[in-house]
């Protein structure tokens, strides 16, 4: 399965330990995002660090696994998308996410419910993507 992944699923993951970063390395599943993904998550490394028990070596560890395991795409590849994805993104600050859906023609897998109430890309939340894994706690 391939998905668009979104940055409020790398803050789960990163911030509660169990199902959401154990489903980052399911072989079955393969992720992309656009290339500033792991910026927005330095720039938020200390909130990250206060609302989790991990020490700051442990979020450095698990950030560097998550970014083997996700397929960064440059922004420039995505700039032919950028027209359509601003006009069906609710939220303008996703419009990289959509441009690489589109771009992909695949879902977007993001906790943020306000971006399913466009019906041009799938949008499928981590419970909806655990299902289809059949991963089980």
């Amino acid at each position: 399965m391939e998905l668009v992944i979104d940055a409020n699923v790398l803050f789960a993951a990163l911030i509660k330990e169990g199902t959401s970063a154990e489903m980052l390395f399911q072989e079955n599943l393969r992720l992309y995002a656009p290339e500033f993904i792991f910026v927005e998550m330095h720039k938020h490394r200390e909130e990250i660090l206060r609302k989790t028990n991990r020490s700051a070596a442990e979020f450095e560890k698990l950030l560097e696994l998550f970014e083997r395991r996700i397929l960064l795409i440059p922004l420039d590849e995505l700039k032919s998308y950028n027209t359509k994805a601003k006009a069906i993104t609710p939220d303008p600050d996703d419009a990289a996410y959509f441009a690489l859906a589109l771009r992909n023609n695949i879902p977007i897998w993001s906790n943020d419910k306000s971006l399913k109430e466009q019906k041009i890309v799938t949008v499928y939340n981590t419970a909806e993507v655990l299902k289809m894994l059949d991963v089980h706690d």
